[in-house]
């Protein structure tokens, strides 16, 4: 028997559609009805890869008993926290204030009007010396609610108006300068894991933004110690088990310092990020490994994330099924000799061999390249390759996600474009196309999520106004059409009318979506871009495009938030330091013009798409055509020949019909 969220369209509630439990959505009657039966709210927030929230549904969603107390006793509410992010973020918070830490699944008490007073993440079937039990907890919540109803009360009360308290005024500081994008890099080389690349100690994520800067500081100063950071980390990255050597792209996290051992989801935002990151390397460094890795992760986007519509799904499980049963987290990723040995036809010393060469061992049974080379042998990769394929592959979440798609969009854009592979190119044309008709209205409004060519019924957050116009840009940038530009320009009118305040700041949710106990604002990176630097990002290069001041203005209002945290902490702004940095060097601005399909005006096209200037901006068209980017107006052809103009702020270069001009023009910085 179904229930409630039968109905929906998140991966993740479905999954929980067949639970005992009577789980609601998140939605107004859901609370309604805990003011009717006056009982609490648990709020249980979770995702569909997340492995402990696999692991809490089997042993307590899924057991009648746990189940019928908790339908007897609450109102049992269950979120997607990809779907409702706003939700998510204003508990989180809560969660981490009350208990120090945070993760999913989050599970959360609170009463009819949303004021939480009992904060945990996962909770086991039986107690554990430092953790009660999930019957243990919720029949202590049931106890103070019906025994001492004024001083739960009181708490939620108390904690909902620190919550709603927390924000200051944004006094809207200066953009970063020269001296503070160099104190970031100096806070960064001062947290540098010399030894085996990235940043602090385990687990160790992908530090993807904070990579994009140092790549775009290296463009603009020159600083071998900027470069360095990247590439180290990059290299790092590239050979350890985080990178899965058969198939291409990224796990989500390494559980050791040393990028060995990883938590084997794969996210669409981790590997949009990255793709862009390797690429971005090998413009400045034409390491041909660099480029090995872009390509295939890649591929691995396409081929295994790509959805019917043309979209691509958020994520891979990290767990998948075993033989005899059951699940296991990273069972289709990990290697015993003995497996390599069946994959390899019995032949022992070739087993060796790969062993050998992959760095397999008892303690990281996973496929890393230890070097020095890089090379693996083809035929091996493909015999590996094609036995992994018979193992039982992990689940895919296949809701699309208008802020990872936009990532997604402008990584393959620009790859293709750097790569000449226009079979990237088209796929980066049909996501955009598939937010443009499934997910953008015509008023500039957008969905959070789709599944099957159908829309959510989640707003957009300000990472998909920021992230998706950012993908339309990259595209328009790659392509010359129109079409995305305009599209952008609707997005981030949006953005200055329903996610601005008057100060400057930058809020999560538009000024019409669903109040919460708190309107959530966080200009911190996490995983991905925040919704705050995201946008600014995207100003910058739109008002770059257009030459329209309010955009550029809202832009470096925006950025002042990044000046105070560049040298305190430069690991947890990355993105926002990458903005900045463009925004420091103009950022610069090119105009192609010339007829399509002309050769010359292709030379220039992609000399401009493969040059480092920190977040530049490339306009492709005829000259003077009202449909194109303003930057293209008033730019004719020199001499009847197709003609490159470079610009930066209120200065522009003698224009070029020569490719190595144009690639010297953008090789300078400030």
């Amino acid at each position: 028997m179904s229930n409630r969220l039968a109905a929906e369209t998140s991966p993740y509630l479905l999954q929980h559609a067949d639970n005992p439990v009577d789980w609601w959505p998140w939605c107004p009657e859901a609370f309604d009805e805990a003011r009717r039966r006056d009982v609490p709210v648990l709020l249980s927030v979770g995702y569909a890869s997340c492995h402990w929230c696999h692991v809490m549904a089997r042993e307590s969603f899924e057991d009648a008993g746990i189940a019928a107390f908790l339908n007897e006793r609450f109102v049992a509410v269950k979120v997607d926290r990809e779907e409702r992010p706003d939700v998510d973020a204003v508990y989180m918070e809560a969660v981490q204030a009350a208990t120090g830490h945070g993760g999913w699944p989050m599970t959360v008490m609170m009463t009819a009007d949303g004021e939480p007073f009992h904060f945990g993440t996962y909770f086991p079937p039986r107690p554990h010396p430092q953790l009660p039990s999930f019957r243990q907890v919720l029949e202590g919540v049931d106890t103070a609610w019906r025994e001492r109803r004024g001083e739960v009360t009181g708490i939620a009360a108390r904690i909902a108006e620190e919550l709603a308290g927390a924000d200051r005024a944004y006094d809207a500081p200066r953009a970063p300068g020269a001296d503070d994008l160099a104190a970031a890099v100096r806070g960064l080389a001062a947290e540098f894991d010399e030894a085996r690349g990235g940043f602090g100690g385990a687990p160790k994520f992908p530090p993807s933004m904070t990579l994009e800067f140092l790549l775009r500081h290296h463009a603009r100063t020159g600083s071998p110690e900027a470069l360095r950071m990247a590439e180290r980390t990059c290299e790092a990255m590239a050979r350890g088990g985080i990178h899965d050597q058969l198939g291409g792209g990224f796990a989500r996290y390494a559980v050791d310092a040393a990028w060995t051992v990883p938590h084997f989801e794969k996210m669409l935002y981790d590997n949009a990020l990255l793709l862009r990151v390797y690429t971005h390397l090998w413009r400045v460094t034409g390491a041909s490994w660099a480029r090995r890795v872009a390509l295939g992760t890649a591929d691995f986007l396409v081929r295994e994330l790509r959805t019917p519509q043309g979209g691509f799904a958020s994520a891979l499980d990290a767990d998948s099924a075993v033989p005899g049963g059951g699940h296991e987290e990273g069972a289709y990723y990990v290697w015993t000799p003995e497996a390599l040995r069946e994959a390899l036809g019995g032949d022992e010393a070739e087993a060796r061999r790969a062993a050998e060469a992959f760095g397999l061992t008892d303690d990281a049974p996973v496929l890393r390249l230890p070097g020095p080379g890089w090379e693996v042998p083809h035929e091996l990769r493909s015999r590996l390759l094609a036995a992994r394929e018979l193992r039982a592959r992990p689940g895919r979440d296949d809701k699309v996600i208008a802020a990872w798609n936009g990532l997604a969009v402008a990584a393959l854009a620009e790859t293709g474009a750097c790569f000449d592979r226009p079979d990237l190119v088209t796929a980066a044309v049909d996501a955009a196309g598939l937010l443009a008709r499934v997910h953008l209205d015509g008023a500039g409004r957008l969905v959070r999520t789709s599944r099957d060519g159908r829309a959510g019924p989640s707003m957009g957050v300000l990472e998909d106004y920021g992230d998706v116009a950012e993908g339309f840009i990259a595209l328009y940038g790659v392509t010359g059409d129109p079409v995305w530009l305009r599209h952008a320009g609707a997005l981030l009118d949006t953005v200055l009318t329903r996610f601005t305040g008057p100060d400057g700041a930058l809020f999560d949710t538009a000024d019409d979506a669903e109040r919460l106990i708190r309107r959530p604002r966080d200009p911190m990176d996490g995983a991905a871009p925040s919704g705050w630097t995201a946008a600014a990002g995207a100003l910058l290069s739109y008002a770059a495009l257009t030459g329209d001041d309010r955009y550029r203005a809202a832009a470096e209002r925006a950025l002042g938030i990044v000046t105070p945290l560049a040298g305190r902490a430069p690991r947890f702004i990355g993105w926002g330091l990458a903005v900045a940095e463009a925004a420091y060097d103009g950022p610069r601005q090119v105009a192609v013009v010339g007829p399509r399909g002309d050769a010359a005006t292709e030379a220039l096209h992609r000399t401009a798409l493969r040059a480092a200037a920190p977040g530049a901006v490339v306009a492709l068209g005829a000259p003077d055509d009202p449909e194109q980017a303003p930057l293209l107006a008033g730019r004719p052809l020199r001499e009847g020949r197709p003609t490159a103009y470079v610009c930066r702020g209120f200065e522009c270069d003698l224009p070029t019909t020569e490719p190595e001009t144009l690639a010297a023009q953008l090789g300078g910085g400030r």
